[in-house]
């Protein structure tokens, strides 16, 4: 023993005092994060989380809730009815919002890849054009060409609503689909 640390101190290291408070904190933390991720879910997907009835009751209580400090309590509220459960009761639903999470990121991003796509074609990069017919031999070219002017047009046209453009758009999602579903 050093001769800076007394007897009662190494004595109480020996004990276990359970998780520090900076984890407990931590810990509610996380939890008030499920609840408020729960609570702005559509109705359509909670239905299908397996909760406890209790936190049902409570997410349906807050949605009703507008005025911002009634349902900031309302929230911590809930936030304590879920600590009463097991971490084990909210697992499933947390492999499920995090599951979904990255769906979602992987959607995005696929997303933005098609709109690059569709904004080099629209500027008039050949090269992504026969890239994209290379790609998708399937592709009308003649429809498509088309829409690249029409799209270019309504470009240069103030007021005018960018209808070709959010066609090359679903054309080009359909080719990914295809794709996808071929692999």
């Amino acid at each position: 023993m050093s001769p800076s640390r007394s007897r009662n101190q190494t004595e109480l290291d020996e004990h276990d005092y359970g998780p520090s408070r900076t984890q407990q904190r931590r810990d509610a933390l996380a939890v008030l994060s499920l609840a408020g991720q729960l609570v702005e879910l559509p109705a359509s997907r909670l239905a299908r989380l397996d909760l406890p009835e209790d936190v049902r009751r409570e997410i349906e209580i807050t949605r009703r809730i507008t005025a911002h400090g009634a349902r900031k309590r309302q929230m911590a509220f809930l936030a304590k009815v879920m600590r009463r459960f097991g971490e084990e009761d909210f697992a499933a639903v947390r492999a499920e919002l995090g599951e979904n999470r990255e769906k979602q990121r992987q959607d995005t991003a696929a997303m933005h890849r098609l709109e690059a796509i569709r904004d080099r074609l629209v500027a008039g990069d050949e090269a992504a054009l026969s890239e994209l017919i290379a790609e998708h031999p399937q592709v009308d070219r003649q429809h498509l060409r088309s829409l690249l002017r029409q799209a270019r047009l309504e470009r240069d046209t103030p007021n005018k609503p960018p209808r070709a453009y959010r066609e090359i758009f679903q054309l080009l999602k359909e080719l990914a689909a295809g794709d996808a579903g071929v692999s």
